[in-house]
């Protein structure tokens, strides 16, 4: 769910394709209802949106202008833009290009620090070893793509291009661009190969803006794949710099596999956050963080803002004592700041 520019929450509908609007006060307004199209060209089955100046950017998986060239059910998925009038248009119809090489069902968007926008297939590539997946041939890896907001497509990366698939196969999730500018995210498949997981484990990945890739960690690296395996979902990082995730699986023996959380550190820095990331002047706004117990003060472009701790814990390993996750500025009262809810950012 994002914010529009209006104020009112916006999302879109996993499998019943309908994109629509919910007011504060509980109204639902349906904006579009996909697969609108003949052999819906329009897309279905749509992922989490994006919010820009220009409206609201979004992915689906299935449907597409090119649907009929899909090895799966239909499985090839656009990116389309949406304004808040619901007026759609669809910038990029995947398994445009022969064997789907630019790949085929993408997950969610991430808008980069430089205006385009990044994200990955789950299928989909030309690999070099290709990627035995128990899908319908040509077997597919993934990939992970830029996009210009006009909808100028470019495919940055395709997994399984090493033997074996090391660099992993079959990513998921949106991508997390982390403070360094660096994208970071998983792969379900690929990684070490183990009986518990065939064909891979999943690993955790890097990828730079031009599309060098590094294999961070590859799962089922521990006894018994307790460091879980198939990696899923998005990253986030912490306002302490380190990576956080889930595993669907791990080797606890109980049928379907138990699932990880798992932190990953890369050596990036602590950093501030602010929630809101803008407002009018005067507007309350949570600073997550580290270390914010001693502030002893708080500047925006240099005009000082009053400030309270509003969220402190100690954690069981911190030996140096406590650890601040937020502080509440604005607001004309104790009331006001206290009624802020910090959490780990």
């Amino acid at each position: 769910m994002v914010i529009s520019t209006a104020q009112q929450p916006v999302a879109g509908a996993a499998t019943k394709v309908r994109f629509f609007q919910l007011t504060p006060s509980g109204a639902l307004t349906t904006l579009y209802s996909f697969c609108s199209q003949p052999n819906c060209a329009d897309g279905a089955s749509p992922r989490e949106l994006v919010p820009t100046a220009n409206g609201f950017y979004g992915t689906t998986s299935f449907g597409g202008a090119h649907a009929g060239n899909c090895p799966t059910y239909g499985f090839c998925g656009t990116i389309f833009r949406v304004t808040p009038s619901a007026k759609l248009t669809t910038l990029y119809s995947f398994c445009a290009q022969s064997n789907c090489s630019d790949g085929l069902g993408p997950d969610g968007l991430v808008l980069a620090n430089d205006g385009n926008f990044y994200g990955i297939t789950y299928d989909g590539g030309i690999s070099a070893s290709g990627c035995d997946t128990g899908q319908p041939s040509p077997p597919t890896c993934g990939t992970v793509f830029k996009m210009t907001p006009t909808g100028t497509l470019t495919t940055l990366y395709t997994f399984c291009m090493q033997a074996g698939c090391t660099d992993g196969a079959n990513p998921n999730g949106s991508l997390l661009q982390a403070t360094d500018g660096n994208f970071y995210g998983v792969t379900t498949l690929g990684g070490k190969v183990n009986s518990l997981c065939f064909p891979g484990c999943g690993t955790i990945f890097k990828i730079t803006p031009k599309g060098t890739l590094t294999t961070l960690y590859s799962f089922c690296a521990q006894a018994n794949c307790a460091d879980g395996y198939a990696a899923n979902g998005s990253l986030l990082q912490a306002t302490d710099g380190n990576l956080y995730g889930t595993t669907q699986r791990s080797g606890c023996f109980i049928k379907g596999g138990c699932g990880t959380i798992f932190k990953l550190s890369l050596g990036l820095p602590p950093f501030i956050k602010t929630l809101l990331t803008s407002g009018s002047v005067g507007s309350k706004v949570l600073i997550l963080g580290t270390d914010l117990r001693n502030a002893t003060s708080v500047l925006f472009h240099g005009t000082a803002a009053t400030f309270k701790v509003v969220f402190a814990d100690r954690d069981s390993d911190d030996s140096a004592g406590r650890r601040d996750y937020g502080t509440s500025c604005g607001g004309d009262s104790d009331r006001d700041a206290g009624e802020q809810r910090a959490v780990p950012g």
